[in-house]
């Protein structure tokens, strides 16, 4: 019993016994000084003790309800209390600018505040009984929301950054915090997620890692987002054994504008010529400032210094023209110092260091030019790059020729087909050798577009032989891995073949077997697809490469020719010898026509015949020569 109860009955009692005195004494007084009968007396004393017995009651309870009233005056305080701190805590999970959501144990969504709905583009009817997997953006792999649940059920929270989707689509990043919410009974009930919006952050920070790694006046890359582009492209490059090359470009004299017209002026030209170098270059080159008028270009995949000394030819063409600068034309000259890899430097740092060492070079020798890390190397990539720029030309100007070599029958001696070569009839130079330019033309990509001038000069010869009554098999055309390589090669001999009217049975194309052997299912492809063009096909130097005789079964061949590099030493060369006859045999089992060239003596020729080689052409039957000069007198003419 409570103190406060003990006190209240010690009051009542004490009262009750006073009372009890009280009325035996009235009692005993009465019965001395009145003449009253008992049985009046006795009502009159059960009257007393009943009204005692009451008083003490209602005193008990009078003085209980006294005590007990300071106590229900707290409750109803702590509940005001409460009320204040619900409304409170209402409106701050109404106004805060986190986004809130509730869910149930089963993953229900129950509850979401103002800014959810503001955040998302949600409103609360549209979210209420769905599930948080509404707001999936698909950037995160299942494992990722495994973690997350993983870490609820140890823990009972999980804090990350999480990607979601609002309403409209928008794919958003989110700092989230996610609680497990236990009722009295310590069950799972709730599940509660506080977000915030961190898009302006991450905003910031990309702003923040741009200008850390790019020149704030041409926007290009900085020195120190070049040099870690660089590394990544030679450790690339080393693994895939590719060249690359480094051009360190620097503008000449251009302090002098500085100077003279200011250095308003001066970025406006930076800016003019980070746009047109910006503007030249396509995938796989990285264009960056390294700082003042010095910018930097590598190209990853550039495998011999004529590209590079291409490329650096190319930058400085460019930016001969003028710039137009405040309505006025600007003229800049433009030195380059290249250094290549693996040749010159393993290092992106060594590589810079060289090609800084080459534009010294470059200056020293008069500026408005080119230099590489080697003298040796800089001459010998002039010569190769003159020559491509005239070659480009010599196409444009009609300078190329196509001569004919004649394919001789060895068993009747009779001229049955010829091969198309292309020369290069240079005005002042005369012919120059195909031993000079084709190398330069296949390195700088100009082979395939000779290789599609050839064919079309070929093929409209050879119906203007048929039309002239010449009987020929087939005209043979070269067909380089570049323009192999190409998946329009069939549309090309297509139209080819459309616009001349030739019979594709006329039309014979040469491939190499290196071209075959570098991508050999689309070397498949290609010549399936070109069989059903109706042409002839055939394997040009053969033996030279490493074919795989289980693919070459496989390719749809007519021919396979022996490379005069074997024909050479017959028939005394023991090994040449050899391989010659095991060619033969090879391409009679597998029902090919065997065709040796590069036939210079009578021994040969016998060779060959003696050990079943069908065709022959080289310098014993007729060196290559234009269409008009060839010898008929083999060749049977309808009458």
């Amino acid at each position: 019993m409570s103190a406060s109860y003990r006190d209240a009955v010690r009051a009542a009692l004490l009262y009750l016994l006073l009372s009890v005195v009280w009325l035996q004494l009235s009692g005993y007084l009465l019965n001395s000084f009145f003449d009253s009968s008992v049985e009046l007396l006795r009502w009159q004393l059960i009257n007393g003790y009943v009204w005692v017995a009451i008083s003490a009651g209602l005193i008990f309870v009078a003085r209980t309800r006294r005590l007990r009233c300071p106590g229900i005056g707290a409750q109803l305080r702590e509940r005001s209390e409460d009320r204040e701190r619900l409304q409170q805590a209402a409106a701050v999970f109404d106004c805060t600018r986190e986004g809130v959501l509730v869910t149930n144990r089963d993953g229900l969504i129950v509850h979401v505040n103002r800014a959810f709905m503001e955040i998302t583009g949600y409103q609360t009817e549209e979210v209420m009984g769905q599930r948080p997997s509404l707001f999936k953006s698909g950037r995160h792999p299942a494992d990722f929301y495994q973690a997350m649940f993983a870490s609820l059920d140890s823990d009972g929270e999980w804090s990350g950054e999480i990607w979601n989707r609002r309403k409209s689509g928008d794919i958003y990043p989110q700092w989230q915090t996610i609680r497990v919410i236990h009722d009295e009974l310590g069950r799972r009930s709730h599940y509660v997620a506080v977000f915030s919006d961190i898009s302006a952050i991450k905003k910031s920070e990309h702003e923040l890692m741009h200008l850390a790694h790019h020149d704030p006046l041409t926007d290009l890359p900085n020195r120190l987002l070049f040099t870690d582009r660089a590394g990544q492209a030679l450790a690339s490059a080393q693994i895939h054994k590719r060249g690359c090359a480094l051009l360190l470009i620097d503008l000449d004299h251009f302090k002098m504008i500085n100077d003279s017209l200011g250095h308003t002026i001066g970025d406006q030209l930076l800016k003019a010529v980070a746009e047109r170098l910006r503007a030249m270059f396509g995938a796989g080159i990285t264009l960056a400032r390294l700082g003042g008028d010095e910018f930097a270009v590598l190209a990853e995949s550039c495998p011999h210094l004529v590209q590079a000394a291409a490329l650096a030819e190319r930058i400085i063409d460019g930016l001969k023209e003028p710039f137009p600068i405040d309505g006025h034309p600007l003229f800049i000259n433009t030195s380059i110092g290249i250094s290549l890899f693996p040749g010159d430097a393993l290092s992106a740092e060594q590589l810079l260091r060289n090609a800084d060492s080459a534009l010294f070079k470059a200056k020293s020798a008069g500026r408005n030019g080119y230099a590489l890390y080697t003298e040796e190397l800089t001459v010998h990539a002039r010569q190769r790059v003159e020559t491509a720029f005239q070659l480009r030309r010599a196409l444009d100007q009609q300078q190329l020729r196509v001569f004919y070599q004649p394919v001789h029958d060895l068993r009747t001696g009779r001229l049955i087909g010829v091969e198309a070569l292309v020369r290069w009839e240079h005005p002042q130079r005369g012919l120059v050798s195909p031993a000079e330019f084709i190398p330069v033309a296949e390195r700088t990509g100009l082979i395939a577009e000779i290789d599609a001038w050839v064919m079309q000069q070929a093929c409209r010869q050879m119906c203007l032989w048929q039309q002239a009554g010449v009987v020929l098999s087939f005209v043979a055309v070269n067909v380089s891995s570049r323009l192999f390589a190409r998946h329009e090669l069939y549309q090309q001999v297509a139209q080819v073949l459309h616009e001349t009217g030739l019979d594709p049975a006329c039309l014979e194309l040469e491939v190499t077997e290196s071209a075959v052997m570098e991508d050999p299912e689309v070397a498949l492809e290609q010549m399936h697809r070109l069989r059903e063009l109706g042409v002839r096909l055939a394997i040009d130097d053969f033996g030279t490469g490493y074919s795989s005789l289980l693919r070459l079964k496989r390719l749809p061949v007519q021919k396979l020719k022996i490379d005069q590099g074997f024909v050479a030493g017959l028939p005394w060369d023991e090994d040449d010898a050899a391989i010659v006859r095991v060619i033969i045999a090879l391409a009679q089992s597998m029902g090919m026509q065997v065709h040796a060239e590069g036939i210079e003596q009578l021994e040969q020729a016998a060779f060959l015949l003696k050990h079943g080689s069908d065709l022959g052409q080289g310098y014993w039957f007729g060196r290559p020569v234009p269409a008009g000069q060839l010898d008929w007198l083999h060749a049977p003419v309808n009458p």
